[in-house]
């Protein structure tokens, strides 16, 4: 027996405080044990994205890019490629809140059918890294934009088109006003973070919502997914059954489609250090506390931009005619999809992809930009210039 353990068998308070300190470990243990379900894990995310771009017909790989410290102590950030050795301006994607690089699925093999296609799982999200970020909204977005030119140094792209949706559109403007020489077209699609929060968003909600709206936003905005335990893939497919139809056309049997709710949930069910930057930079989920459209001015002006928006979203597109407004003497091409939700890149995938292919041919060929009035007469078939009131909005 040694020395310590006498010392607990002969002073009651201290084999109290260990038996404590047992319970409390059990009680712990057991806490955690219902977040560590199986197959909470890397793999079961690897197999689910296979599985998803299984349906791609362009060959890929995926593997790791060494970051060095970026944010954390050695950070990777997951990547697939197709068509690298095309000679074309390359094309890096950006996802959205809690998703990754299979939901690219529609799109992949479109895009890549005439350049290399970069898509990555953002740091802090899906297969990368999970490093700590500050809380400081600025911070944290500053964090997020230098791991992407970490990554682009180790790939060792010159220039490239920028494609961001949702709070990758976020993202990828403020890594294009910060690094504009690597930027030959900014996408964004359905972007966040541009609209200044209303005044009136918290003045017209009632004092007991106010109450129940200040404990929830001091909560990651996906907590809910990982809170359900087991149950959480379920969750994610009662509540947004949409997102599965939306991939209908690529997995069309039931299995197929279910495999996108368990993608997200795993995306979702591990160490959520991307949602806590996310969750830093925002302010009541649907708007950033820096917004972008008091900064997209700082967007060099000849790094010409595409906005891509679902007519259907509950993304705000009027920004746009403010976005124009800010850069009179830049390429500032609106587009609208009829019929879009916020995963305007899935909704309208064909329609969405002409426009993503439009703006990679004017990053190859400046001289090919037709101006903004033609572009707008051309594209008039297949785009509306609003939403129209009366359709239902959809995310």
């Amino acid at each position: 027996m040694t020395r310590d353990s006498l010392a607990v068998d002969e002073v009651p308070e201290k084999r109290q405080l260990v038996e404590h300190n047992s319970i409390f470990s059990k009680l712990r243990n057991w806490v955690l044990s219902w977040f560590q379900w199986t197959p909470m894990s890397l793999s079961a995310l690897r197999t689910a994205e296979k599985k998803i771009l299984s349906c791609l017909k362009t060959a890929y790989r995926g593997w790791y890019v060494d970051i060095g410290p970026a944010v954390g102590a050695s950070d990777k950030i997951w990547t697939i490629s197709l068509n690298e050795d095309s000679p074309k301006t390359p094309i890096l994607l950006l996802h959205g809140l809690g998703a990754g690089v299979a939901l690219w699925c529609l799109n992949l093999d479109h895009i890549a059918a005439s350049r290399p296609v970069y898509a990555i799982d953002l740091l802090g999200f899906g297969r990368s890294s999970r490093p700590k970020f500050s809380s400081d909204p600025l911070e944290a977005e500053g964090q997020l934009v230098k791991s992407v030119e970490e990554w682009r140094k180790e790939m060792q792209l010159e220039k490239m088109v920028v494609l961001g949706h949702s709070m990758g559109g976020f993202l990828a403007a403020s890594y294009a006003i910060k690094y504009p020489d690597r930027v030959s077209h900014l996408i964004l699609a359905d972007p966040w973070g541009f609209p200044e929060c209303p005044k009136e968003y918290k003045s017209n909600v009632p004092t007991l919502y106010r109450v129940i709206g200040s404990v929830l936003t001091r909560m990651n905005p996906l907590w809910a997914v990982r809170f359900a335990g087991p149950f959480g893939q379920s969750l994610i497919e009662k509540v947004r059954p949409d997102i599965m139809k939306k991939f209908s056309s690529v997995l069309d049997d039931k299995d197929g489609q279910s495999i996108i709710s368990q993608y997200i949930f795993q995306c979702n069910a591990q160490t959520p250090t991307g949602e806590s930057a996310f969750h830093a930079m925002m302010v009541g989920f649907g708007w950033a506390k820096h917004p972008m459209v008091h900064r997209i001015h700082e967007l060099r002006a000849d790094v010409p931009m595409t906005l891509v928006y679902g007519s259907r979203s509950w993304v705000d597109n009027t920004n746009s005619h403010i976005i124009k407004e800010k850069r009179p003497n830049s390429f500032v091409n609106v587009q609208i999809i009829s019929g879009a939700g916020h995963h305007v890149y899935a909704d309208k995938s064909d329609v969405f992809n002409n426009h993503v292919e439009r703006a990679c041919q004017m990053a190859d060929d400046p001289s090919i930009m037709l101006s903004k009035a033609a572009l707008e007469e051309k594209e008039s078939t297949e785009s509306q210039p609003s939403k129209e009131p009366s359709e239902k909005k959809d995310d």
